[in-house]
């Protein structure tokens, strides 16, 4: 791969990354567009990129997950508490990504449903 197509994939994972944390404001709609970004281009990219998309959609499947729970146990009040619980999951989870991204590396605990 070239050193600009290289330049440009990084800074499609860094936008979906972003996107990602914007959903936070946005009620989820950027996330969504993150997580298809990184669906469509996980197949073709190498690594460590496959490995920041894999990530980038896991966090937003697993977050949506996480949230479903959360709003059901809302009227038990707990919900409450996980909502802001899954709020600092997914801004730690993308920081650790973004981080893992700037050293050229994929992030650590891919598979992890934690931070």
């Amino acid at each position: 791969m070239s050193e600009s197509s290289a330049e440009t994939r990084s800074q499609l994972v860094r936008i979906s990354y972003a996107l990602l944390l914007i959903g936070l404001l946005t009620g989820g709609v950027t996330a969504l567009v993150g997580a298809v970004i990184a669906h469509l281009q996980a197949p073709d990219a190498p690594e460590p990129h496959k490995a920041h998309f894999r990530f980038q959609y896991r966090t937003f499947w697993i977050g949506l997950l996480y949230n479903l729970i959360a709003g059901i146990t809302t009227l038990a009040l707990i919900g409450w508490l996980l909502l802001v619980i899954i709020v600092i999951w997914w801004i730690v989870r993308c920081v650790r990504g973004l981080n893992s991204l700037a050293n050229g590396e994929p992030p650590s605990n891919l598979t992890t449903w934690g931070f």
